[in-house]
């Protein structure tokens, strides 16, 4: 395994962590970070039942922080891990930061934006263009959200 490899796979832990707290919370385990220039400068787990807050997904929770913390709505060179493949509402709005590069977790296949349900990262014409890296700690992640939907069937 590669440097980036590696760093990849300690920073998804930051965001598995993150996602924990949230199935605690009785959220859906989803967690994200932004990272810009080697530094955590956002965080976030989903905490839409908390807030009802349809927008409250840890992606944008975790974009909330770090823009704030650069006073700009730009974050050009920072990258995004989350352990669950960003929806269309997060991907619009990591395009709009200008995200340079989304790593994730496990696929969603019924609301990714990243390669499940559309191709949103290379879209034609968009102004901007996000590199992706998928699958990281993918298994953990899957096992976070199996757990979780899991114990709520059985309620």
């Amino acid at each position: 395994m590669g440097a980036l490899a590696n760093t990849d796979a300690m920073l998804m832990g930051e965001a598995l962590s993150l996602a924990r707290e949230a199935a605690r919370r009785g959220e859906v385990p989803v967690g994200a970070i932004v990272v810009q220039g080697g530094v955590i400068v956002g965080r976030g787990h989903d905490l839409r039942e908390a807030t009802s807050d349809p927008t409250a997904h840890a992606e944008v929770l975790a974009l909330r922080e770090a823009t704030a913390r650069a006073k700009s709505w730009r974050l050009p060179g920072a990258e995004l891990f989350v352990t669950l493949e960003p929806c269309i509402l997060c991907m619009g709005a990591l395009l709009s930061a200008r995200i340079a590069r989304v790593v994730y977790g496990a696929t969603s296949p019924k609301s990714g934006a990243v390669e499940s349900l559309v191709e949103l990262a290379v879209v034609p014409g968009l102004n901007h263009r996000i590199a992706v890296r998928r699958g990281v700690r993918e298994d953990e992640a899957a096992a976070l959200l199996s757990t979780f939907f899991d114990s709520l069937r059985k309620r």
